[in-house]
């Protein structure tokens, strides 16, 4: 005895038909190889799919998620920005403006070698890389362990590599290397054999907050300890480990003269020269005369 079947006729726009055929690829529902929209539908009214409304998230979650999306892109975690981002566009909440903000990120994807190196340190696996300095100088490293790093508004790859030639730092953070991002070039990644490493090479330092400074700081990952101190009340002690000396020399000039180096000695006296470069730059712009020691 046979079945009679029921003819659900459908008028799609082809755009519409597409969007169809991606969901029914992406939940299953196939003839073969190919997508089937009546399976899809067939599990729609069967309660296998659920349908939900798309207009019902509060302006706080939308604005929760976008925060989300830009901290993955500040701290370098591409793809889960990339899927925070296609959540947003599928909702019909969205203002014009980010939108189009968010069409826009979709449609200028970031390079295959920048998803690569993100791959890289999630699944903590070493690799290699070729950079190019500001002065266009060519630059091979070994990287085994890196992290994606604001530096003032720029993202760079702060990273521990086989190669200490030419670095400038101190000698136990030389394996240490800060490269900028949009330095290194197209298709300059590949994977190397070896160990990855759980850290880049730190030091402690030993700092000390005069003024509205002691009182306005704000606590960070890498610092260890933070008291005030016993016989001065009014300076807060901070031990924190550091793994460049560069980008800290620079956070102390820009607090000082309240955020004062106490030890290691070598980190306090390249603040010390750096300062006394400062002065003698500011004195030679403005005709100051600088008394001979």
């Amino acid at each position: 005895m046979s079945r009679k079947g029921r003819t659900v006729t459908l008028s799609l726009s082809e755009r519409d038909k597409s969007e169809l055929e991606a969901l029914a690829l992406e939940f299953g529902k196939k003839w073969g190889d190919r997508a089937n929209i009546s399976k899809l539908v067939e599990a729609i009214a069967r309660h296998q799919l659920q349908i939900a409304p798309n207009h019902d998230w509060s302006d706080a979650r939308i604005q929760a998620l976008e925060r989300a999306r830009n901290d993955a892109i500040d701290a370098g975690h591409l793809e889960e920005a990339i899927a925070i981002a296609k959540l947003l566009r599928d909702r019909g909440e969205l203002s014009i403006p980010l939108r189009t903000q968010i069409e826009a990120f979709l449609g200028n994807p970031p390079p295959p070698w920048r998803l690569e190196i993100d791959r890289h340190i999630k699944r903590r696996e070493p690799f290699q890389l070729l950079y190019q300095d500001a002065m266009g100088r060519p630059w091979q490293f070994t990287v085994r362990h890196a992290e994606i790093v604001p530096h003032e508004e720029r993202q760079y790859l702060d990273c521990w590599c086989d190669e200490t030639e030419g670095n400038l730092d101190i000698e136990p953070l030389r394996h240490n290397w800060c490269l900028r991002l949009d330095r290194i070039p197209e298709a300059a990644v590949r994977p190397v054999s070896g160990p990855w490493r759980p850290d880049l090479d730190r030091i402690s330092v030993e700092v000390h907050l005069h003024n509205r400074l002691a009182f306005s700081y704000k606590t960070r990952s890498a610092d260890e300890s933070e008291t005030w101190l016993e016989e001065n009340p009014k300076i807060k002690q901070v031990h924190r480990r550091i793994s460049n000396t560069y980008w800290f020399v620079r956070e102390v000039l820009q607090n000082a003269p309240d955020m004062v180096v106490i030890s290691p000695e070598s980190i306090r006296e390249a603040v010390r020269e750096k300062i006394r470069e400062k002065v003698r730059s500011l004195c030679h712009h403005y005709d100051i005369d600088i008394p001979e020691p």
